[in-house]
């Protein structure tokens, strides 16, 4: 009897990764935090009172919080597992001044905090920190009337060495103003001052970075709302000293796998930023961002229909690079919303902050790029052997 031929049994398909949700951003609450953030100075080394906000906010949201010895934040959305974790990372600190001397006529000699041109400065109204309160004052050239010095307004160098602190206060000599409680070594913060135009651009100073951190705050609460099953730990990560090249260097502490820096992109004429949407970073001057991450966060705003760019920068670097360059093992990412006149008189768009939260509520979401990735050294596990062959 002949035998009965075996029907071929169907190969079982494995099911497709679950598509992550791409959560409604509150435009109001992004927007009313990056107002209050705008109008709390914090240049780099006086930053408490706005570690204290951002702190009040994620108690607010239930998201637990602890402090680093110098102020930074690390708070924890949290997973399924604690381990490798992912991080967001954004600066709160921004640029500034320091009072470098007293002039004989009263007015002050101030160097940057920061690195931001003198032409940006001229004009700023600002507050001078004394150890014992604040003194309103404006940045002004050397020559500053034209009545007085004519077309020398003109010609005169655009630099920190040209510029004075001009005080709100009676005083004409070192000696009054020292009386004021004026010492060398003061902060002078900058005002920022923020207006919401109805066409939904903003303008002021210090978007950079405290746009990014009103993404990154509403991009959480969206993910709390929804009450979103997170797979592995994200980490929120608030720094306080990336305007002078610190960043993220010592907030880490060994968990975490990938961290997302959130910053701006520059719109200029050569660069690929996107002034709408999320732009995310290939390239700064520290070298190459992580090929596995970049390319994961670019299919997920592909995937979720949400508009964006990539793009490189030349004189541009990051909390991502603090963060590796300190000797973290990790994969480094950035996203950036756009920004025109960085580090001058700033401008950004409010569809670009949705575009850039929705994309990191996606990327809380979804799995981790490498489960092998739990520990710090191993075998290749589900890394993948070679994408890319190289061809000879």
């Amino acid at each position: 009897m002949a035998k009965q031929k075996q029907q071929k049994q169907p190969k079982e398909v494995p099911p497709p990764p679950p598509r992550q949700n791409k959560l409604t951003i509150d435009e109001g609450y992004m927007l009313g935090l990056l107002n209050r953030l705008l109008r709390t100075p914090s240049p780099s080394g006086m930053t408490d009172v706005i570690v204290a906000l951002v702190c009040k906010e994620l108690d607010d949201l239930g998201i637990p919080f602890e402090l680093t010895r110098r102020g930074a934040i690390r708070a924890t959305l949290k997973g399924e597992v604690a381990v490798p974790a992912r991080a967001l990372v954004g600066h709160l600190d921004t640029l500034g001044a320091t009072v470098k001397n007293i002039r004989a006529n009263g007015r002050l000699e101030i160097v940057p905090i920061g690195h931001w041109s003198a032409r940006f400065a001229e004009g700023a109204r600002v507050n001078v920190f004394t150890d014992d309160g604040q003194i309103r004052g404006t940045i002004l050239p050397l020559k500053a009337s034209g009545h007085t010095y004519n077309e020398e307004v003109d010609t005169q160098p655009s630099a920190w060495t040209n510029l004075e602190v001009r005080l709100d206060a009676r005083t004409d000599t070192a000696e009054e103003t020292r009386a004021l409680g004026v010492h060398v070594g003061d902060v002078v913060s900058v005002d920022a001052p923020p207006e919401f135009v109805k066409t939904g651009f903003i303008v002021c100073r210090h978007l950079d970075d405290k746009a990014g951190v009103a993404a990154m705050m509403a991009a959480a609460r969206a993910v709390r709302k929804a009450k979103a099953k997170l797979p592995i730990d994200c980490h929120l990560l608030f720094t306080l000293a990336e305007e002078i090249g610190v960043g993220a260097s010592a907030v880490l502490h060994g968990d975490v796998s990938e961290l997302v820096a959130v910053d701006n992109g520059t719109i200029a004429p050569g660069q690929n930023t996107s002034t709408y949407g999320v732009t995310i970073a290939m390239q700064d001057s520290s070298g190459p961002f992580d090929w596995h991450l970049t390319r994961n966060l670019i299919k997920l705003a592909q995937d979720n229909d949400i508009e964006h760019a990539r793009d490189v920068f030349r004189y541009y670097r990051s909390d991502g690079a603090a963060a590796v360059e300190a000797g973290n093992d990790i994969r480094a990412a950035l996203v950036c919303f756009g920004l025109d006149a960085s580090h001058g008189w700033e401008r950004t768009h409010k569809e670009s902050l949705v575009a850039l939260a929705e994309l990191l509520t996606l990327y809380i979401q979804s799995e981790p790029l490498f489960r092998r990735d739990q520990q710090a050294l191993g075998p290749i596990g589900d890394l993948p052997p070679g994408e890319i062959e190289p061809r000879i």
